[in-house]
């Protein structure tokens, strides 16, 4: 049973006396940390009297909008407070806040419209994710949500599906209006994305959208802008600086979205998120999803969020996929990672894709070099490429399969007579901005050929396996005495996915602590 608040293309509004509902025909019409080092960053993080001067929106007479949307289906309704914490429990949820509703066990108990959960339907989906059984409901009854669960476990879908609810009871776009939904996301691959999800969703409703970030041609983007869309996917510095070239406005949104704050954050890109968020209105309604909960998140959902509903999905304290096995290896010498890594490669390599971390873009170029030149398919992907080539890049990586041989060549460690390998390149070697949002299926192994620098760092790489569900792998190359600075951080990580920790480990997190292991607020 579903209780759709419209029909195909069309969006319901209040007649203005009980619960009758009318409906009406709806029209049809890394960011990565090198984009935003542009002059348009370097005003907003640097000198402040050179900060972009946005006009100051005018917000009187706006008319109300639509954000309750949820009708409990008659078997939550019938569900009992000890059924809904057991299922809860199941499912590793948490929840605070006052007045959360019961969550969705299955799609049927939704009350999406129908067009909605065909589109579900024809995409395979079985059951709802946990951030999405417990999310849908609390989004549907117009909260302010803040939802922390692992990377990979359906967190955009999470919001997409009940923006398009929201979209289709709101009035029409009209010339010059900006966009409805706004989701802001801290690199250009999440928001392609992201965007490639709503045209997914969104498209029985014949809703527009676009998405807007540095390193391409801004004429394009404009353009839609300009056109009229009711989503918008948003990089923080682009989307600024076509604030300023007043390509766009923000004066319609009343569904905002913070996807992957935390990395936003990381990123630099407070000062940012502040000055687009000043643009919006005040009674909209705002979600903040993130993959960690460091001090800085809590901070400014404080600040954007009125009496939010918080679900957790997972331990409440920071740590890695339950679904994938995580190992670390030891070496004297970082010039041993190397052999290391070729050593993994070669007993994993079986058509499936391996994504590998550096620190740096130079490190990512060496990387990739050496291993093309012993034979492995691997391609770069930093910031410093141009898009096209980024383009490519994941092309290969996402279209890589095992139903061809690499061709025999000089040094290949794969001859065509031996094991099968992709058609594409199934290793991708890439930074933790360039990767960043990276969502493919069937990524077999991370390899930290380089550790990463903080704990929220270690935990996304980790997630780009094991991703809904899948089981999945990461290797962390560690050397010392070079690496020793996140050895305390990852025997913490370790401990609390119940991973087995090395003694050499142990032993290096000793030496670089005096022998005093640390605490788990040290992962904060």
């Amino acid at each position: 049973m579903s209780y759709p608040y419209g029909n195909y293309g069309s969006f319901p509004t209040n007649s203005g006396s009980g619960n009758s509902i009318s409906f009406e025909k709806k029209r049809s019409s890394d960011i990565n940390a090198t984009d935003d080092n542009s002059t348009l960053t370097k005003k907003l993080k640097g000198d402040s009297s050179l900060a972009i001067n946005l006009p100051k929106p005018d917000f009187k007479n706006l008319p109300p909008f639509e954000k309750h949307f949820y009708i409990e289906h008659p078997f939550i309704s019938a569900r009992s407070n000890e059924e809904v914490e057991k299922f809860r429990g199941q499912k590793e949820i948490h929840v605070s806040g006052e007045g959360v509703p019961k969550p969705f066990t299955s799609f049927e108990e939704s009350c999406f419209p129908n067009y909605i959960l065909d589109e579900i339907r024809a995409a395979g989906f079985r059951e709802p994710t946990p951030i999405q059984s417990q999310a849908w409901p609390m989004i549907l009854c117009g909260r302010d949500i803040v939802g922390l669960a692992e990377t990979g476990s359906g967190k955009t879908l999470a919001y997409i599906l009940p923006s398009i609810v929201h979209i289709n009871s709101q009035p029409l776009l009209q010339s010059g209006d900006g966009p409805i939904v706004l989701v802001m996301a801290p690199t250009r691959e999440l928001a392609v994305q992201i965007q490639q999800e709503c045209a997914r969703f969104g498209s029985s409703s014949r809703i527009q959208n676009t998405a807007v970030y540095g390193g391409v041609n801004k004429a394009p983007q404009i353009h839609d802008l300009r056109r009229g869309c009711e989503i918008v996917i948003a990089t923080p510095g682009r989307l600024l600086d076509l604030l300023e070239s007043r390509a766009t406005n923000l004066k319609r949104v009343t569904y905002l979205v913070l996807d992957e704050a935390d990395r936003m954050l990381d990123m630099g890109f407070e000062p940012q998120i502040r000055r687009i968020v000043e643009q919006t209105r005040l009674d909209r309604q705002t979600l903040l999803l993130s993959a960690t909960w460091p001090e800085e998140v809590e901070k400014i959902a404080k600040e954007f969020l009125k009496a939010p509903v918080k679900v957790i999905v997972g331990a409440q304290t920071m740590k890695a996929s339950q679904n994938v096995r995580q190992s670390v290896e030891i070496v004297s010498d970082p010039e041993q990672k190397y052999g290391k890594l070729k050593k993994i490669l070669d007993k994993s390599m079986d058509g499936r894709r391996v994504l590998v971390f550096c620190e740096t873009k130079r490190g990512c170029d060496d990387l990739t070099r050496r291993l093309r030149q012993d034979g492995f398919p691997a391609l770069g992907l930093h910031g410093d490429k141009p898009q096209e080539e980024r383009d490519w890049v994941l092309k290969e990586f996402k279209t890589a399969g095992s139903n061809a041989l690499l061709p025999s060549s000089a040094g290949s460690k794969f001859p065509s007579s031996a094991s099968p390998v992709s058609t594409g390149h199934p290793i991708l070697v890439a930074t933790d901005v360039a990767a960043r949002g990276l969502d493919v299926k069937d990524v077999r192994l991370v390899v930290n050929f380089d550790p990463p620098r903080s704990a929220a760092d270690y935990v996304h790489r980790v997630g780009r396996s094991g991703r809904a569900g899948a089981a999945g792998a990461a290797v962390t190359l560690m050397a010392a005495p070079a690496d020793a600075r996140f050895a305390n951080k990852l025997l913490m990580l370790l401990e609390e996915s119940g991973e087995e920790v090395p003694t050499a480990l142990r032993e290096m997190a000793e030496a670089t602590q005096g022998f005093s292991l640390p605490t788990a607020s040290a992962l904060d």
